[in-house]
Protein backbone atom coordinates (compact mmCIF):
# COMPACT_ATOMS: atom_id res chain seq x y z
CA UNK A 1 0.00 0.00 0.00
CA UNK A 2 1.49 3.32 -1.02
CA UNK A 3 0.74 6.46 0.93
CA UNK A 4 0.41 10.05 -0.22
CA UNK A 5 3.55 12.13 0.02
CA UNK A 6 3.19 14.98 2.53
CA UNK A 7 5.66 17.48 3.92
CA UNK A 8 6.37 15.22 6.90
CA UNK A 9 6.80 11.98 4.92
CA UNK A 10 4.46 9.17 3.90
CA UNK A 11 0.90 8.97 5.11
CA UNK A 12 -1.11 5.79 4.73
CA UNK A 13 -4.88 5.88 4.76
CA UNK A 14 -6.64 2.91 6.27
CA UNK A 15 -10.34 2.25 6.33
CA UNK A 16 -11.36 1.32 9.85
CA UNK A 17 -14.98 0.58 10.55
CA UNK A 18 -16.28 1.92 13.84
CA UNK A 19 -17.58 -0.81 16.12
CA UNK A 20 -20.92 -0.29 17.85
CA UNK A 21 -20.61 0.27 21.60
CA UNK A 22 -20.88 -2.63 24.01
CA UNK A 23 -24.27 -2.43 25.74
CA UNK A 24 -24.43 -3.67 29.32
CA UNK A 25 -27.76 -4.19 31.07
CA UNK A 26 -27.65 -3.39 34.78
CA UNK A 27 -31.31 -4.19 35.58
CA UNK A 28 -32.34 -7.37 33.67
CA UNK A 29 -34.33 -5.70 30.89
CA UNK A 30 -36.05 -7.77 28.19
CA UNK A 31 -34.25 -8.92 25.04
CA UNK A 32 -36.70 -6.79 23.02
CA UNK A 33 -35.69 -3.65 24.92
CA UNK A 34 -32.00 -4.46 24.54
CA UNK A 35 -32.41 -5.08 20.80
CA UNK A 36 -34.23 -1.76 20.31
CA UNK A 37 -31.54 0.13 22.25
CA UNK A 38 -28.77 -1.49 20.17
CA UNK A 39 -30.63 -0.55 16.99
CA UNK A 40 -31.05 3.05 18.18
CA UNK A 41 -27.34 3.28 19.00
CA UNK A 42 -26.37 1.77 15.64
CA UNK A 43 -28.38 4.33 13.67
CA UNK A 44 -27.11 7.21 15.80
CA UNK A 45 -30.47 8.12 17.29
CA UNK A 46 -30.46 11.50 19.04
CA UNK A 47 -29.99 11.52 22.78
CA UNK A 48 -30.88 14.15 25.38
CA UNK A 49 -28.24 14.76 28.04
CA UNK A 50 -29.31 14.73 31.68
CA UNK A 51 -28.54 18.28 32.84
CA UNK A 52 -27.81 17.08 36.40
CA UNK A 53 -25.58 14.11 35.61
CA UNK A 54 -22.68 14.27 33.15
CA UNK A 55 -22.48 11.24 30.87
CA UNK A 56 -26.15 10.25 31.39
CA UNK A 57 -28.62 10.44 28.50
CA UNK A 58 -32.21 9.68 27.47
CA UNK A 59 -32.65 7.98 24.11
CA UNK A 60 -36.19 7.88 22.69
CA UNK A 61 -37.32 4.78 20.87
CA UNK A 62 -40.63 4.05 19.15
CA UNK A 63 -42.57 3.26 22.33
CA UNK A 64 -39.95 3.57 25.07
CA UNK A 65 -37.36 5.92 26.52
CA UNK A 66 -33.98 4.49 27.53
CA UNK A 67 -31.88 6.03 30.31
CA UNK A 68 -28.21 5.24 29.78
CA UNK A 69 -24.70 6.14 30.83
CA UNK A 70 -22.27 6.54 27.92
CA UNK A 71 -18.57 6.14 28.58
CA UNK A 72 -16.70 9.23 27.30
CA UNK A 73 -14.68 7.21 24.78
CA UNK A 74 -17.91 5.79 23.29
CA UNK A 75 -16.95 2.13 23.64
CA UNK A 76 -19.56 1.16 26.24
CA UNK A 77 -23.15 2.07 27.18
CA UNK A 78 -24.81 1.06 30.45
CA UNK A 79 -28.59 0.67 30.36
CA UNK A 80 -30.01 1.89 33.65
CA UNK A 81 -33.73 2.29 33.02
CA UNK A 82 -36.55 1.98 30.49
CA UNK A 83 -40.02 3.48 30.58
CA UNK A 84 -42.95 3.87 28.19
CA UNK A 85 -43.15 7.11 26.24
CA UNK A 86 -46.00 9.43 27.20
CA UNK A 87 -47.05 11.43 24.12
CA UNK A 88 -49.24 13.80 26.16
CA UNK A 89 -46.37 14.69 28.50
CA UNK A 90 -44.08 15.22 25.49
CA UNK A 91 -46.58 17.62 23.89
CA UNK A 92 -46.95 19.58 27.14
CA UNK A 93 -43.18 19.79 27.55
CA UNK A 94 -42.82 21.18 24.01
CA UNK A 95 -45.63 23.72 24.34
CA UNK A 96 -44.90 25.10 27.81
CA UNK A 97 -41.79 27.23 28.27
CA UNK A 98 -39.64 26.44 31.27
CA UNK A 99 -40.34 28.62 34.31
Amino acid sequence: MRGKQLAGGNMKIMNISKQPPIVEDLRNHSEEEMAELRALLNIGAPSRPDPRRPGFFEISGVDRVYYVFKYPNGCKVLLLGVWDRDPVAEMVACSCPAA
